[in-house]
C-alpha cells in the first residue's frame, strides 16, 4: 500500500473507532441520563402512550387517565385535585413531574424493572402495558377536614399516626390543580403560568407542608420543656421555676414580658398552659444552645434529608448567641420549623417520646395487584424518655382541658386531646401579621394514638388581635383528630 493510500485508510479507521466509542459512550454512560432528560420528547410520548397507574387513598383512585389525541396518547387526571396535590404532585405532558408522581414515575409508567417480567409476558401476549399503583397512607377523612378547615386561608397541616410515622394528612393552601395543565395545549400553558410564584404571589404551587419553614412560635415550647427535663433543669412540672416577670434577656438590656397570665415563679405545667414566655426563655438559657440542639436534633431538626419519600425541608434550630438561644426557647429566635417537623414533636411526645419516621407510601403494586414492595415503619430516634413524655403529654392536656388554657376549641367529647397553641410574630420588627399555630395529639380510652397533627395558618385577611393558635389552628386541628378517630369506628 502506497503512503496516501495508508494515510487515508488509518483516517477512515480512526473515524471507525471514535464512532465505536461514542456509540458506547451514548448507550451505557448516557443512556439513563437521556432516557430520564426532560428535553427528550421521545421519553415524554412513551410515558404518556398507555395509562398511568393510579395513586391510591383508602382502597379508592384519586387519579386516572383519559386518552386524548396527537403524540401524547393519554392525559392524566385528579379526583379533587387541589386537594390532593400536596401529595401526588402534579404530571403534565408539557412541564414534566413533582412529588409522588416523579419519585415512583416508574411503577406508576410501567417502566420499572421490578415489572420487567410481567411487561415481556404482555409484549409476547400483545397485552398492552399497564402501570403500577401507589397505595398512600393517607386518610381522606382526615384530609378533607385539613383542606376544608383552611378554606380560603393561606397556611398547612400534618397530621402523623405517632405509632407507625403514617401521614394521615398533607395540606397547603392555596393549592393547584395539577388537571389544568396535564397537557401540552395552550390552554394548559395558560394554566401552568397562572400559579406560577411571580403572576401569582400566594405561590399556589409550594408545598407549604412540607417544604416551607415558619417561625415555630410557643409551639415550640414543647420542645423547650422536654429539654429542661431531661436536663435536670426541672424535676416537678409543679414546682415553681423561680423566674422574674419580665425576664432580662441576658447579655442585653432587652427585657422579655407575657401576652397571658401571672408568669412570676410560674411551674412549667402553668407555664405551658397560658403559654409564659419568661419561663421558656429562661429554661432555654439555663439549658444552653448546645444541649436546645441536641434536643431538637431528637425531634428531628437539623435534618437536611428527610425522605416522606417527598424532602421535607430542614427545620433547623442553628448555633446562637445567649440571648437568640433565650428566644429561640420560645419560638421567636433563629429557629424555623416545617408543618410537618412539629407534627412529628407532637407524634413523639403522644409516643412515648418514640420518633418514627414520617412516611407517605405504604406499598408498591404491580398492575395485577401484586405487591412489589411495603414500607415498614422505622423509629428515627428516642426523643425523650418515656419518664419525660408522660410528664409533657400531662402538661399539654392541661393546655386543652383547663379552664385557663389556652387551647380549649380542640376538645373532643370521650378523647383525651393534648395540644399547643402558637402564636409566632415574624417580618421587621414583628411588623407582619403573625402565624398561628397549633400541634396536638388525640389518645382514646384503650390507650391507643391514633393521630398527633399541626396546623398553621397564615391568615393576613384576619385583625392582628384576633389571630392566636389556639383560635384559627385549634378549631382546624380538632376536626382532623376527630376525622381520623371517626374514621376509624
Amino acid at each position: 500500500m502506497n503512503k496516501p493510500l495508508r494515510r487515508i485508510a488509518i483516517f477512515c479507521g480512526l473515524l471507525v473507532l471514535t464512532l465505536l466509542l461514542r456509540d458506547n459512550y451514548l448507550q451505557y454512560v448516557k443512556a439513563d441520563s437521556l432516557a430520564s432528560d426532560t428535553k427528550n420528547r421521545r421519553v415524554n410520548i412513551t410515558r404518556y402512550s398507555t395509562p398511568r397507574g393510579n395513586i391510591v387513598v383508602d382502597g379508592k383512585a384519586i387519579t386516572g387517565s383519559v386518552e386524548t389525541s396527537g403524540d401524547y396518547k393519554y392525559k392524566r387526571t385528579w379526583t379533587n385535585g387541589a386537594m390532593w396535590a400536596p401529595v401526588t404532585g402534579y404530571s403534565s405532558q408539557a412541564f414534566g413531574a413533582n412529588q409522588l408522581e416523579k419519585l415512583e414515575d416508574g411503577i406508576l409508567s410501567g417502566n420499572d424493572d421490578q415489572l420487567f417480567f410481567r411487561n415481556t409476558l404482555d409484549m409476547i401476549t400483545g397485552k398492552e402495558k399497564e402501570g403500577g399503583s401507589v397505595v398512600t397512607t393517607l386518610n381522606a377523612a382526615a384530609q378533607k377536614a385539613a383542606y376544608t378547615g383552611l378554606g380560603d386561608k393561606k397556611g398547612a397541616v400534618a397530621a402523623i399516626e405517632p405509632s407507625t410515622g403514617k401521614i394521615l394528612a398533607l395540606v397547603s393552601t392555596p393549592s393547584y390543580d395539577p388537571s389544568k395543565f396535564a397537557g401540552s395545549s395552550d390552554s394548559d400553558q395558560a394554566a401552568w403560568q397562572a400559579v406560577q410564584k411571580d403572576k401569582d404571589p400566594d405561590n399556589p404551587m409550594l408545598n407549604r407542608a412540607l417544604r416551607e419553614t415558619y417561625p415555630p412560635g410557643s409551639t415550640f415550647k414543647v420542645v423547650t420543656a422536654a429539654a429542661a427535663l431531661e436536663n435536670g433543669e426541672v424535676d416537678d412540672i409543679d414546682s415553681k421555676t423561680d423566674t422574674p416577670d419580665p425576664f432580662p434577656l441576658p447579655q442585653s438590656t432587652q427585657k422579655l414580658g407575657n401576652e397571658h397570665g401571672a408568669c412570676e415563679n410560674a411551674t412549667l405545667r402553668y407555664g405551658l398552659m397560658v403559654s409564659c414566655n419568661t419561663v421558656f426563655a429562661k429554661m432555654a438559657d439555663n439549658v444552653g444552645n448546645k444541649k436546645m440542639i441536641e434536643q431538637a436534633n431528637k425531634f428531628g431538626f437539623n435534618e437536611a434529608e428527610l425522605d416522606t419519600p417527598v424532602r421535607a425541608a430542614e427545620s433547623v434550630y442553628p448555633e446562637d448567641n445567649q440571648p437568640q438561644n433565650a428566644l429561640d426557647g420560645i419560638g421567636q429566635g433563629s429557629n424555623r420549623a416545617t408543618p410537618l417537623q412539629m407534627a412529628m414533636v407532637a407524634s413523639a411526645v403522644a409516643n412515648d417520646g418514640k420518633l418514627m419516621k414520617p412516611y407517605m407510601v405504604d406499598q408498591l403494586k404491580a398492575p395485577n395487584l401484586d405487591t412489589l414492595e411495603t414500607t415498614e415503619p422505622q423509629q428515627l430516634s428516642q426523643a425523650v424518655s418515656s419518664k419525660t413524655a408522660q410528664a409533657l403529654q400531662e402538661m399539654m392536656e392541661t393546655v386543652v382541658n383547663d379552664p385557663q388554657g389556652t387551647g380549649g376549641k380542640a376538645k373532643i367529647d370521650g378523647v383525651k386531646v393534648g395540644g399547643k397553641t402558637g402564636t409566632a410574630q415574624h417580618g421587621l420588627n414583628n411588623s407582619e401579621k403573625p402565624y398561628a399555630w397549633f400541634i396536638s395529639y388525640a389518645k382514646l380510652s384503650d390507650g391507643s394514638v391514633p393521630v398527633a397533627v399541626a396546623v398553621v395558618v397564615e391568615d393576613g385577611a384576619a385583625n392582628r388581635g384576633d389571630i392566636t393558635g389556639g383560635g384559627l389552628a385549634g378549631p382546624i386541628a380538632r376536626n382532623v383528630m376527630k376525622a381520623v378517630i371517626d374514621s376509624k369506628k
